[in-house]
């Protein structure tokens, strides 16, 4: 059959006729094969990034204080026998041993408290074992996302005078005290001191309780260390420790 004009012309219109009618009944096949400029396209949506939040250290505290913390007078003894001074009569007397003794005073990393039966020096053994206590707290808080807080020293080096008015006072105060070598120190676990700005917003508040789970860690590390002896004081509210 010969392809005239005309039968071309109607073959093209019933093409076309067909297309448009399956364009109409099926949009989406149209849809696929559309083209649009590049300048056009549509920017792919990036996803916001996921907020990270800190991950700080657990507070595990230790499971026994007094377990964790057994260390008797006597055991303590020893070590001050070992690494202290020979007992120091009184305050003057304390003056006059510079030599062997380093004093002791609240600085960043930890506080001490009036002291009225015991006189503010240490061996320097000692001195290290006490600041090293103090930033390693702080460091412990750091990680575990606590706001900062100082210990507080009650009582160090004590001379014989400062016992025997403690034994007037308490029958139960032991007459060969470590605290006479100047190798020993207490650190209470129930008061400490808030690291703040004095001009700045005021620090969230912190449990006591956490404060004291957080150094016990803190102290059990020492202890295993081989770096101190230390006795869980109940009656006295701290922890009695002595370097070794």
């Amino acid at each position: 059959m010969k392809l005239t004009k005309n039968r071309y012309l109607t073959g093209f219109v019933a093409v076309v006729l067909v297309l448009a009618c399956v364009r109409w009944m099926f949009p989406q096949v149209a849809k696929g094969h559309e083209v649009t400029p590049v300048d056009d396209q549509p920017v792919a949506a990036v996803p916001p990034k996921p907020v990270l939040k800190a991950r700080h250290n657990p507070i595990r505290s230790v499971p026994n204080y007094r377990e964790a913390f057994p260390d008797t007078n006597g055991l303590q003894l020893t070590a001050a026998n070992q690494w202290g001074v020979t007992p120091v009569g009184n305050r003057a007397d304390a003056e006059s041993r510079k030599r062997e003794l380093v004093y002791v005073g609240s600085n960043p990393y930890y506080h001490v408290d009036p002291l009225y039966s015991s006189i503010p020096y240490l061996v320097p053994r000692a001195a290290v074992l006490l600041q090293d206590i103090g930033q390693a707290f702080f460091d412990s808080l750091y990680v575990k996302g606590v706001p900062l807080h100082k210990i507080i020293v009650t009582s160090v080096l004590r001379s014989q005078e400062d016992v025997a008015k403690l034994r007037r006072r308490n029958g139960n105060a032991t007459e060969n005290s470590c605290h006479l070598y100047g190798t020993t120190f207490d650190i209470c676990y129930n008061r400490y001191k808030t690291v703040e700005n004095p001009d700045g917003p005021r620090r969230r508040e912190v449990r006591n309780d956490t404060l004291k789970w957080v150094l016990s860690e803190v102290l059990r590390d020492m202890r295993e260390e081989g770096r101190c002896y230390i006795k869980y004081e109940v009656k006295q509210g701290c922890f009695h420790m002595t370097v070794r």
